[in-house]
């Protein structure tokens, strides 16, 4: 019997034995934590996202040689 094949009822049961060791407000609070953690994570993504994404529009915006530019 191998992890994926516990089954509903397995999970369930674990869910309770968990309840019990630890009570609902540890659960509770735990869960909280690993929300602000993953929104937090989610928050640096993003800001990830768009310094690259600055980046790479500063490099874009002018790509015209610098002797050309009055020839205009």
């Amino acid at each position: 019997m191998g992890i994926g094949n516990i089954g509903l009822p397995g999970i369930l049961l674990i869910a309770i034995v968990v309840l019990v060791l630890f009570g609902r407000g540890k659960i509770s609070g735990l869960m909280g934590e690993v929300g602000k953690g993953i929104t937090s994570f989610k928050k640096g993504i993003n800001e990830g996202q768009q310094e690259l994404e600055e980046e790479a529009s500063e490099t874009a915006k002018d790509v015209t040689p610098a002797d050309d530019k009055d020839k205009v």
